[in-house]
């Protein structure tokens, strides 16, 4: 017969348990998470994900990477050197048109309503009307999803731009080239630009930003990708992945200060009251929208998304080998009511 203490031991090795710690015998699954850009206020929905436990709970070992701009997170995926990643549907969109056989796809919606903009000066002549933009000088970093819009956006905002100067910049000068006058505007998140302006000696009534998306820009912004060979192999991982994400992005909502203080964890650099403030305008203005609050976080509509690419095809000189259904690829959400934010 078995002692107590050799049959409590056998019965946790046959529920898949160590005796030794109570940790479960199953190896995770290790996956590389490429983001769109630094540790800042909107990336907190991943990192609480991560520590507060959501990854590890579905068996997941979850490494996530900084970025280099909301495009160079596509091709990171697609090349399978990332599994997954955060960056902008529209120039998934562009990249899947121009070689349909890529496997990568959108499975995840993040900001619902994108925060490309050109964010200006008032003192510089900008002003909330997107024609204040003619005849001026504007930087852009060529990865950056807001300037990847342009031609879209002069179209639909009727912006003639024969008289506009863009001159090519990088991420590190944008806001300082700006604040300098150097330029009279910037391509940029509005989130990310207005606060570094400010942290730049900019007040905040100089401070004018003009978002795509209120000026008859009808697209979708940064979503979550996977790379398809590795979600037919592992779907399981991909379904328990976006389940912790929802949390992760529900815990941001409900306490951004918590998020931020999980971003100054990674960058001591920052400061608390502007990340916590840059995650709240994200919260705001791009995740919890008035869809999401109806129909739960990480899904889309697929007419929009159609009518999206529509668009894109004038603007962006689509050829048009993608349908909705290329792109986005909703098998691997969890149910809506398990979805929506507080």
């Amino acid at each position: 017969m078995l002692s107590r203490r050799h049959f409590s031991a056998a019965l946790l090795l046959a529920t898949g348990i160590s005796a030794a710690g109570l940790v479960p015998a199953l190896a995770q699954t290790d996956i590389k998470l490429t983001l769109d850009w630094r540790f800042e206020g909107p990336a907190a929905g991943f990192l609480l994900a991560q520590d507060n436990g959501y990854f590890a709970d579905e068996g997941l070992n979850v490494t996530i990477d900084t970025g280099n701009g909301s495009v160079e997170a596509i091709p990171r995926v697609a090349t399978g050197a990332y599994q997954l990643g955060f960056g902008d549907i529209n120039s998934l969109i562009k990249f899947l048109d121009e070689d349909p056989a890529q496997p990568v796809k959108a499975v995840m919606m993040v900001y619902d309503k994108p925060v490309f903009s050109v964010v200006g000066r008032r003192s510089l002549g900008i002003t909330e009307d997107p024609k204040s933009l003619e005849g001026k000088k504007l930087g852009a970093p060529p990865p950056d999803g807001a300037f990847a819009q342009w031609a879209a956006f002069k179209e639909v905002a009727g912006i003639d731009d024969s008289a506009i100067t863009l001159e090519s910049i990088g991420f590190p000068v944008r806001e300082p080239m700006l604040a300098s006058g150097d330029v009279d505007g910037v391509f940029g998140f509005a989130f990310s630009v207005i606060l570094n302006l400010k942290a730049n000696g900019v007040p905040d009534e100089d401070i004018v930003p003009i978002l795509f998306a209120d000026h008859g820009l009808n697209l979708y912004g940064n979503a979550i990708m996977v790379n398809e060979a590795f979600a037919e192999e592992n779907p399981e991982a991909v379904k328990g992945f976006l389940r912790a994400l929802a949390k992760g992005f529900a815990d941001a909502v409900a306490d951004p200060a918590a998020g931020a203080a999980a971003v100054l964890a990674r960058n001591e650099t920052l400061n608390i009251d502007t990340e916590t403030e840059r995650l709240e305008m994200a919260n705001a203005m791009n995740i919890k929208t008035p869809y999401v609050v109806e129909n739960g976080f990480g899904g889309i509509d697929e007419a929009r998304l159609a009518a999206s690419i529509e668009t894109l095809k004038i603007s962006m000189g689509l050829k048009g080998n993608v349908t909705a259904t290329d792109v986005f690829d909703a098998q691997y959400l969890p149910p809506a009511e398990e979805r929506m934010l507080p």
